[in-house]
């Protein structure tokens, strides 16, 4: 079955139909997406910042990735059902977008090294400070504005 034909099938289902025909679903959906990225991306800053060695650095490192995983973790899932509604109301718009394809590649690439950086940190008080990790914070910071710009571009190309 050819990509264009389930494009085809889910734009014309119930639930498809139903969120475009409501007004407000939307953009409330878009507003709440875009409230989730900025908890996430401020989040991520923060925590990021802490691990590059910059910002809160009389504050525990651990301390400072445990307060904010929880916030980017549940924005994770905010933006995840968001995006999944805006998919299924216009998948003829979203599916076929490469950008749309570069910004879920990157997201599941930042996300991916926000656990990497994190996980240990979670569960171990090593408050050792690496070479590398300050350098995979600062790419992680880049992957986050990357998906944010990419999630504006998206609009705009197809």
């Amino acid at each position: 079955m050819s990509s264009s034909l389930i494009i085809a099938w889910l734009y014309a289902t119930p639930l498809s139909t139903a969120i475009r025909d409501v007004l407000w679903v939307i953009p409330t959906v878009q507003s709440i997406h875009i409230i989730a990225i900025t908890v996430l991306f401020g989040s991520a800053l923060v925590s990021d910042l802490r691990l590059a060695g910059v910002l809160a650095t009389d504050e525990p490192l651990r301390g400072v990735v445990r307060r904010y995983y929880p916030w980017m973790r549940n924005a994770l899932m905010v933006l995840l059902f968001t995006g999944l509604i805006m998919i299924i109301a216009e998948p003829d718009r979203v599916l076929v977008n490469t950008t749309f394809w570069l910004k879920m590649v990157l997201v599941v690439t930042a996300f991916t090294l926000t656990l990497l950086l994190r996980r240990p940190l979670l569960r171990a008080p090593d408050e050792r400070e690496k070479r590398p990790i300050k350098a995979l914070a600062w790419l992680s910071i880049g992957l986050w504005c990357a998906v944010i710009i990419c999630g504006r571009w998206i609009a705009y190309t197809i």
